[in-house]
C-alpha cells in the first residue's frame, strides 16, 4: 500500500509539473516567435541573440515537459525505462543549436562593430517594447515555476533557464535605451555579443551534462569507492565487485553490483541484506539511488566462475530494489 501511495503521489506531482511547464512553454514560445519577427523588422542583433537565448529555454522546457508527461506512463516490455532518455537527446540538440547561435552572434557582433556589416537598428521603440515584453514573459514564467522549482532537477533546470534568460531581456532593454539616448547603433552589437557570451557557457554545460548521461558516466556527486566501502560494511557482506552506476535521465540514477556474502545464508537473511543495501544507497549518499540491482554470490562462487567450473551449488539472487520480491526467490 505504501508503494501504491508513493506512486499515486508521484503521478499527481508529475501532473502538476506538466501543467506549470506547459503554461511556461506556451508563454515562452509566443514571445520567441514575436522576437524573431521583431528582430527581422528592427535589424537588432541583441534582439536576435536574445531570441536564440530563448530558444534554449524552449528546448529545456520541452524536455522538462516531456519528462513530466513520460513519468505518468508505465514502462513496457519494449521500453523498460519508457521514453525518459528522450529528455537527454532533446537537451543535447538544444545545446548544439545554442552553440551555433552563440558563435554566429559573436561573429556578427564583430563585423558590425568594425564596420564590415550594417549596424543600423531601424526601430528602437519596437526594440524597447520587445525587450520589456520578453522580460515580462520571463518574470511570469518565474512565478509559474517557482512553486515547484525545488521538486526535482527538471523543475530546477527549467526555473534557472528562465531566470538566466531574463538577463538577456534586460540587455535588450538597455540597448534600446542607449540607442535612443545617444543614437549609437554600435551598442546593439555590444549587447548582442554580451548575450552570446552568456549563452555559450550554458550551452556547453547543458551539452556536457547530456553527454555524461548518454555515455553512462557515474552520476555526479556519487563516489563509487565510498559506495563500495559502505556496502562492504553491511553484515555478512564479504566483498563487492562489478559495481556500475549511471543515469537514465534527469533524477533517475541506477546502480548494479555483484555482492559476495557469507556462504550458507538463508533466503530470509539474503532478503535482509538486500534491504540494507538498498536503504544504504537511498539514505547515506548525496545522490539517492532508488533503482538498484544486486546479485548475491556465496563466498567462493566467483572463484569457481573465474576458473570456468560449473558449481550447481552456487545460487544467485537478484533484486530491482524491492527486497520483498527478492525474498520470494
Amino acid at each position: 500500500m505504501a508503494h501504491e501511495h508513493g506512486t499515486n503521489r508521484q503521478t499527481a506531482d508529475s501532473r502538476e509539473h506538466q501543467k506549470r511547464l506547459t503554461m511556461s512553454l506556451a508563454l515562452t514560445l509566443t514571445v520567441f516567435v514575436a522576437e524573431v519577427v521583431s528582430a527581422a523588422v528592427t535589424g537588432s542583433l541583441a534582439l536576435l541573440v536574445d531570441a536564440g537565448h530563448m530558444l534554449t529555454d524552449l528546448s529545456v522546457l520541452v524536455a522538462s515537459t516531456v519528462t513530466a508527461m513520460l513519468m505518468r506512463r508505465k514502462p513496457s516490455n519494449v521500453r523498460t525505462w519508457g521514453w525518459a532518455r528522450l529528455e537527454v537527446i532533446t537537451a543535447a540538440l538544444g545545446a548544439l543549436m545554442l552553440l551555433f547561435v552563440g558563435i554566429y552572434a559573436l561573429a556578427e557582433a564583430g563585423m558590425r562593430l568594425f564596420g564590415a556589416a550594417d549596424d543600423g537598428v531601424r526601430s528602437p521603440v519596437l526594440l524597447l517594447f520587445m525587450g520589456v515584453l520578453g522580460l515580462t514573459a520571463n518574470v511570469a514564467s518565474m512565478l509559474i515555476l517557482h512553486a515547484n522549482s525545488e521538486d526535482n532537477m527538471n523543475m530546477r533546470a527549467a526555473f534557472l533557464e528562465v531566470v538566466n534568460d531574463a538577463l538577456g531581456s534586460v540587455a535588450v532593454i538597455v540597448s534600446a535605451i542607449v540607442l535612443q539616448a545617444t543614437g549609437w547603433g554600435g551598442f546593439d552589437a555590444v549587447a548582442g555579443g554580451v548575450i552570446a557570451l552568456m549563452m555559450i557557457p550554458r550551452a556547453a554545460l547543458l551539452l556536457r551534462n547530456a553527454a555524461r548521461v548518454l555515455l553512462e558516466e557515474t552520476p555526479e556527486g556519487l563516489d563509487l569507492d565510498e559506495v563500495r566501502t559502505h556496502m562492504e560494511h553491511v553484515p555478512h557482506v564479504v566483498a563487492v565487485h562489478d559495481l556500475h552506476a549511471s543515469t537514465v535521465s534527469t533524477g533517475m540514477p541506477v546502480l548494479m553490483a555483484h555482492v559476495v556474502v557469507d556462504p550458507g545464508l538463508s533466503m530470509t537473511q539474503g532478503a535482509e541484506i538486500l534491504a540494507q543495501l538498498h536503504s544504504c544507497l537511498q539514505e547515506h549518499f548525496p545522490v539517492s539511488v532508488e533503482h538498484t540491482t544486486f546479485q548475491l554470490e556465496p563466498d567462493g562462487c566467483e572463484v569457481s566462475r573465474t576458473e570456468h567450473l560449473h558449481d550447481e551449488a552456487c545460487e544467485t539472487q537478484e533484486t530491482d530494489g524491492s527486497p520483498r520480491s527478492a525474498g520470494k526467490r
